[in-house]
């Protein structure tokens, strides 16, 4: 069987690149054969899991510069049988793409939100005076750059040779050290050939629900993890779009989810909570390691 695993397209995307080295490990270490199945959003990619047209979806949730990728976060939230199976950490690094023949004819840069904060500092500086289009992912533009030459994208230099296009600068991004964690998602338990490993997980993510907005109504989960001495390494808050005011919680922890401490923690933790959802428990491995 070939398994098929969704992803943010067109192709050439960060995600697709993460993709891609997991796939790779997968063909190496497993034998396992998979194809890679774009999609417009990564909500897409995601539904796509959850109504069985993929195995597996691999989707961006934090970038070190700009934080959580909300879209993943919400849409994970909604899909109940969605389950953690890995966590992959990308370095990232900008280029700015065009054919125009200096920055200076540039008019219009192209990309994705995310991409496009990343490099803030850098358009500021030398575009200040650009129109900067948000792009459901860093490639949507790409195929437009040729006929249009007073625009631009940012994007990786690995989409600018799948592209045949050419680089005006690179690693724009205002901060060297830039990475992005992805999560590899699929409905439910994983079959057992295509896990990393048999060793006990490093993390575990999860969401919650507050039955009210009520003085330390926050602070009761969190003392339940500090006094078993769980550390948490993220907490994010996300509007439940039910009433103005009202947040969701979503946590990583430091912890495997099957451990006798995890089990306390998340049986108290459901006494002052009112949905708490386990999104998985995973361990996180940088790019190298995969390849």
């Amino acid at each position: 069987m070939t398994l098929s695993i969704a992803h943010l397209g067109p192709p050439g995307t960060y995600t697709e690149q993460a993709t891609v080295f997991y796939v790779n490990w997968l063909t190496k270490s497993m034998g396992v054969e998979a194809s890679l199945c774009p999609y417009p959003t990564i909500s897409q990619s995601l539904h796509a899991v959850a109504h069985g047209q993929a195995n597996l979806a691999v989707v961006p949730v934090e970038n070190s510069i700009e934080g959580s990728v909300t879209m993943t976060l919400d849409t994970l939230w909604q899909l109940d049988t969605l389950q953690i199976q890995l966590a992959l950490v990308l370095p990232i690094v900008h280029t700015l793409i065009s054919c125009a023949s200096s920055l200076d004819k540039i008019k219009t840069v192209y990309s994705h939100p995310q991409a496009l904060a990343q490099c803030q500092g850098w358009l500021e500086r030398f575009l200040p005076t650009v129109q900067i289009i948000p792009t459901n992912s860093t490639t949507e533009a790409l195929q437009r750059l040729e006929q249009e030459t007073t625009t631009a994208a940012i994007a990786s230099s690995r989409a600018a040779q799948l592209y045949n296009l050419p680089i005006l600068a690179s690693g724009i991004n205002d901060y060297p050290e830039n990475c992005t964690r992805f999560w590899v998602v699929s409905q439910g338990e994983v079959d057992a050939g295509y896990q990393v490993s048999k060793v006990p997980t490093s993390h575990t993510s999860l969401a919650f629900s507050m039955p009210a907005n009520t003085p330390g109504a926050l602070l009761k989960p969190l003392q339940i993890f500090a006094q078993l001495g769980i550390n948490l390494s993220r907490i994010e808050s996300r509007p439940t779009k039910r009433s103005l005011g009202e947040y969701l919680f979503f946590m990583d922890l430091e912890a495997d989810a099957k451990e006798a401490q995890m089990q306390s923690a998340l049986a108290e933790l459901t006494m002052h909570t009112e949905i708490l959802k386990i999104l998985g428990a995973y361990n996180l491995l940088p790019i190298s390691a995969l390849t």
